[in-house]
């Protein structure tokens, strides 16, 4: 069931009619997309896609009847043999029909399997050919193994991320992977699919994760000359070292996340606080911040979260309360948006960002698709004869799951 992302007071009626005219308007709408099956930021680059109109397939392989892809949303699934040439002749075909092929592994894999991009921009000059990789597809690290962590360190973020004293840490793995691959990679799909209305033509997108998370991060880059950098990572403004830009443990075992920068927001946390700033040192003397840190740790400890919430909610404080995911859920701010949803079998995810006006993204709360369940449907969909997915099903070539699906 696909269900548009509006708000829950409107009647039966409207919702049915958002939902028909919304799978007709969506922004990517008639956008074919083949997905080469892989781990988080291509998915992720997929599933925007999905999210927003554009019909993807993911190709898995055969053999396998579980995939690890949590971000299938909206999927099809295909299980195909890439390693006979059977099976490369049928990538070929679906490309051949596609507008975009996303592809998330190292340099020269696809060269190898006769699948590389001057292969298929031959056979489909207007193919949008995406390649997401740590690396990228030249350099010395190009056809090196990485994770997040090793990606922003190469980016120089890492040597960022920390407390005072303490080695870098990673901040999950969100910088590389999401935010610097799957975001980025499908910011150039849009942006070459936009260039081809122009020129007719297909390119290759070379989206390097190192890259990406250094591009998102650029004011970080182009900020040090301000003097809000000057000290070791952790004793900075926004790193950690400033005392109204930290979090501090309420009396209940949670936390509030304080980030009152600008002296007027600065002087309603401390109204919100009960202290006095004629006795306390001035908010910008970074040699009394350890202080006013023990201070302000002393004042948030004396009551619970809940508590503080109620003080600063509507001040402008800049003071908000660190949630649990399932707190977030239940959050009434987010509960009036409809920030998150919940599909068939009750998990919940953030629904797609940014909300567009017209042309509303919808998104599937059906399962994720198993592995080779709509490979008979997408063959019949892209030509392939009854007889044909047979033959191929019979070698080994394809996968056919027997799990039947709505979408």
């Amino acid at each position: 069931m696909l269900v548009p992302l509006v708000n829950s007071h409107l009647s039966t009626d409207t919702i049915e009619a958002c939902l028909k005219q919304s799978q007709n308007t969506m922004a990517l709408a008639g956008i074919r997309v083949i997905e080469l099956a892989g781990l988080a930021p291509a998915p992720f680059c997929g599933m925007i896609l999905s999210d927003f109109g554009a019909k993807v397939v993911r190709i898995d392989r055969t053999g396998t009847t579980t995939s690890v892809d949590v971000l299938a949303r909206g999927k099809r699934s295909v299980a195909l043999n890439l390693k006979k040439p059977e099976g490369v002749k049928v990538l070929k075909q679906l490309c051949n029909l596609s507008d975009v092929l996303l592809e998330p592994f190292r340099k020269g894999v696809m060269e190898r399997l006769g699948l590389g991009p001057e292969v298929l921009l031959e056979q489909n000059p207007k193919l949008i050919y995406a390649r997401l990789t740590g690396f990228g597809q030249s350099g010395t690290y190009s056809k090196s193994a990485g994770h997040d962590i090793n990606y922003i360190a190469v980016s120089g973020l890492l040597s960022k991320f920390g407390r005072k004293g303490e080695n870098p840490y990673p901040p999950l793995n969100v910088v590389a992977d999401f935010a610097g691959g799957g975001v980025m990679c499908a910011m150039g799909i849009i942006l070459a699919l936009y260039e081809r209305m122009r020129s007719g033509k297909g390119q290759v997108i070379d989206a390097s994760m190192v890259e990406g998370a250094a591009y998102c991060c650029s004011w970080l880059w182009r900020s040090q000359h301000l003097g809000m950098w000057d000290h070791q990572r952790g004793g900075n403004v926004l790193d950690g070292g400033a005392p109204f830009y930290e979090t501090y443990k309420t009396s209940d075992g949670k936390y509030m996340a304080v980030g009152a920068l600008e002296p007027h927001f600065y002087k309603k946390l401390l109204r919100g606080l009960g202290l006095d700033p004629a006795v306390l040192a001035l908010q910008m003397s970074q040699s009394d911040w350890p202080e006013l840190k023990r201070i302000f740790t002393e004042a948030f400890a004396a009551k619970s979260q809940e508590e503080w919430t109620k003080t600063f909610d509507g001040t402008d404080a800049c003071v908000t309360p660190v949630l649990s995911f399932q707190e977030a859920l239940r959050h009434p701010h987010n509960q009036e948006r409809g920030s998150f949803i919940t599909d068939e079998e009750g998990r919940v995810s953030p629904r797609p960002a940014p909300v567009l006006s017209r042309t509303p993204a919808t998104v599937s709360l059906e399962r994720n698709p198993e592995v080779g369940e709509h490979t008979e449907l997408v063959l019949t969909e892209y030509g392939f004869s009854k007889e044909l997915i047979n033959k191929l099903q019979s070698a080994g070539i394809i996968g056919c799951s027997r799990s039947k699906s709505k979408l």
